[in-house]
């Protein structure tokens, strides 16, 4: 990248005459209204020297337009490269220049650049401005929480395995093209893939008798890991590509154990193993084993989220396994003096935060009025309000489901699809930021 920032200077530049033009359009003004924002951003990258080979490379702006792009279009990478080369509008919301067309992996590697932090931080500030300038009002929060859900396949012990064992086989078949050594191995991959199928539709009896075969190859795999490890910090050429191949089986042999751990307490002892305790897939390890309520379960990450009555997300916190939301309560209320130094008058949250800890808490950091739309173990004389109060407010918070279900609808919350804990990270806080500002364009032109 060599510019960091670029105007519409082309000709050629122009939006439709639709209601998304319009949107993209008021949307970008809104962008360069708030140049906070890209401030925000332009500070995740370093501009290289490109004198010498005249490289020109996406411009900040370019890059967060295309990002804001992909979430609002909810599209691959290698379909946004497309859509940027073939429509004239969102050419000219990415501010692209005449001669420029990313690739897919161009898009991909500058977008993913961008951190959760920043893209966090860049939503903070946003908000904050709008509440600084009384344009966004914080006096009436309600409070919700809602899961993100891994790109990943409904985890079996079995596939697992399985998986485990074809990740390290590859590893030792590359070993000699990654760092020169050549290791010799017994190729457990296709007894595994079959033992795995096998499981998958057999009656538990059967399951209970191909388990120890498909434990068996996971075994093999692990030893010879470990031999191959041992060689290759003997001879290996070059230590810079040895090392990162013995990072990478290291990582998946600890990731194997887990799983062998976990399918021998549970089809040998018949233990019920404890979700803290349980890895669900080995490419996306930190995925968290959520159940909210009565419900199905999910493998994702708890989301706890807050919004204001134009249904701005206040508040978002990506939460580490899946804590109760009693105690995500006063957090909240807590960050909403520290990001916009002033506390709402009044809090609504569904019944699963009730406890009147709860309520003590927040009239000790001065909320006047708090309640939860299922006061369990609660009357209405314990949170301090009236009926017509109680009902009002529980009204007001039914709007919170409608900003998750649009948050997760219109710019893909529902499933995160980047890779890693940080991809999963960047990729709620893109959608956030998204969300905010369409809301902020729907709010300006209403």
């Amino acid at each position: 990248m060599r510019e960091t920032r670029n105007a519409q200077v082309s000709i050629f530049h122009f939006y439709a005459e639709h209601a998304l033009g319009d949107q993209l359009s008021a949307l970008s003004d809104l962008l360069d209204d708030y140049p906070l924002i890209l401030d925000a951003v332009e500070r995740d990258f370093r501009v290289p020297d490109t004198t010498a080979t005249g490289a020109c490379g996406l411009s900040v702006d370019s890059v967060f337009c295309c990002l804001l792009l992909k979430q609002i279009l909810k599209v691959s990478y290698e379909k946004l490269s497309f859509h940027l080369a073939d429509s004239p509008t969102y050419r000219t919301f990415a501010r692209l220049q005449v001669d420029q067309y990313p690739s897919r992996s161009g898009l991909q590697s500058t977008i993913r650049h961008i951190s959760p932090e920043t893209l966090e931080q860049a939503n903070q500030l946003f908000l904050s401005h709008l509440v600084e300038d009384n344009t966004l009002k914080v006096d009436r929060l309600r409070i919700d929480s809602t899961v993100t859900d891994s790109n990943i396949a409904a985890p079996r012990d079995s596939q697992l395995l399985a998986d485990s064992i074809r990740v390290l086989s590859r590893l030792l078949f590359q070993s000699n093209e990654m760092t020169g050594v050549k290791i010799r191995f017994t190729d457990q991959r296709d007894k595994s893939k079959s033992l795995s199928y096998r499981i998958f539709h057999a009656k538990k009896a059967e399951k209970d008798e191909l388990y120890p075969a498909l434990l068996g190859c996971a075994t093999v795999v692990f030893k010879q890991s470990r031999s191959a490890i041992e060689k290759v910090r003997l001879n290996a050429n070059n230590s810079g590509n040895a090392e990162r191949w013995v990072d990478k089986v290291e990582h998946y042999i600890a990731l194997l154990l887990k799983v062998i751990d976990q399918t021998q307490r549970r089809v040998y002892d018949e233990e019920d193993v404890p979700a803290s305790q349980k890895i669900v897939s080995i490419f996306e390890p930190h995925t968290d084993i959520i159940v909210k309520g009565l419900r199905d379960v999910q493998f994702g990450h708890k989301i706890n989220l807050a919004t204001q009555e134009d249904g701005f997300i206040t508040y978002c916190k990506i939460e580490n396994g899946n804590p109760a939301d009693a105690v995500l309560y006063v957090c909240v209320l807590e960050a909403c003096r520290a990001d916009y130094e002033k506390l709402p008058s009044a809090v609504v949250a569904d019944g699963c935060y009730a406890s009147q800890a709860n309520v003590e808490s927040a009239k000790a950091l001065g909320v006047k009025r708090n309640i939860f739309s299922k006061p369990v173990g609660l009357a209405l004389g314990d949170m301090g309000v009236k009926k017509k109060t109680f009902d009002a407010l529980r009204n007001f918070r039914a709007g919170i489901e409608g900003n998750i279900s649009e948050l997760k609808r219109a710019f893909g919350a529902g499933k995160a699809t980047w890779k890693g804990l940080d991809g999963f990270k960047a990729f709620v806080w893109s959608s956030v930021l998204s969300y905010n500002l369409i809301r902020m364009v729907r709010f300006s032109s209403a």
